[in-house]
């Protein structure tokens, strides 16, 4: 029974973290329309990051110099192994680009369809597990990424043969998005959580923050004005989708079994649907809804038995 609870609690976790990203595509709709990508991405990082760290500091034992508190952070595995560090740095990079495609095409697309998109890492996830690990799929798989592949198709282009540069965008991105979620269900096996999450937060936002001086100069000079407008996106996303829901991912992928976390995860993309329709007034089409249909239907049947025959 503990171990079911735990794992309960771990699905709970990720349902929250579905949530928290869903209805975050709305926000990061709006800021794409006014800022920078770059500009965005690297302060509500850094403000996860900076979020993270009382609660870091708080964990350290009050003798940390004697024999039991050495004893309690090696029990606790809290300091990241030095030979770990170059892996939170990929799982920043990652973060980098993911949310770099991810903004990007928010500029091009509607909350509703860039949330659909994303979700398409749960199908990803399993390919990219054949070819890297050569685990062998089954042919429920296969199904899945052709669905998914027709879902895109009526949910971007409606029926002609053109790809909407923002979905283009957000299907890049979601290939990002699944060799993170396959990279951070390795690392949080064995690192701590908190630093890890923290960890590639402050990464994620130093490198956007260093393209903001090369390719976003003119968000610089006006930086005063910019933050102003765009405060209240930064701190929400700052703070709820990257401090609590990044790291809320991280510790829920530690318990949960990843069929669980990869299916209420895509959830994320019904959630971005019904905030793009409740708040920005995003309306679909026929066609876009049975794309939707399709692409719903390709995560969940990616779900359904496991990835490889073993």
């Amino acid at each position: 029974m503990p171990a079911l609870s735990l794992r309960l609690r771990a699905d709970l976790s990720l349902f929250l973290v579905a949530i928290i990203w869903g209805t975050a595509f709305v926000v990061q709709r709006i800021a794409a329309q006014n800022m920078g990508v770059f500009l965005f991405n690297g302060s509500r990082f850094l403000l996860g990051a900076l979020v993270l760290l009382p609660f870091i500091a708080r964990r350290r034992p009050a003798n940390e110099g004697s024999t039991a508190g050495r004893q309690w952070i090696a029990d606790h595995r809290f300091t990241i192994n030095r030979h770990d560090l170059p892996l939170v740095g990929l799982a920043g990079c990652l973060l980098f680009g993911g949310s770099a495609l991810q903004q990007a095409g928010l500029r091009y697309t509607t909350a509703g369809n860039a949330g659909f998109i994303t979700g398409l890492y749960v199908v990803f996830v399993p390919l990219i597990l054949m070819i890297g690990m050569r685990q062998r799929l089954r042919p429920l798989s296969w199904i899945a990424a052709l669905l998914a592949a027709i879902g895109i198709f009526l949910l971007s282009a409606q029926g002609q043969f053109h790809l909407a540069l923002g979905d283009a965008l957000e299907l890049a991105g979601s290939v990002l998005w699944a060799l993170h979620v396959i990279l951070v269900s390795r690392l949080v096996q064995r690192m701590d959580v908190l630093q890890f999450a923290a960890g590639q937060f402050f990464v994620c936002g130093v490198l956007n923050l260093l393209v903001v001086l090369v390719v976003e100069r003119a968000f610089v000079k006006e930086l005063g004005g910019w933050l102003a407008a765009g405060w209240v996106a930064i701190v929400y996303t700052g703070v709820i989708s990257v401090g609590v829901g990044y790291t809320l991912q991280a510790m829920g992928q530690k318990h949960s079994p990843p069929t669980d976390a990869t299916l209420i995860l895509s959830m994320e993309a019904v959630f971005a649907a019904l905030g793009g329709w409740l708040w920005l007034g995003e309306a679909l089409s026929t066609l876009q809804l049975l794309g939707c249909a399709l692409i719903l239907a390709a995560i969940l049947l990616s779900q359904l038995s496991p990835h490889s025959t073993g």
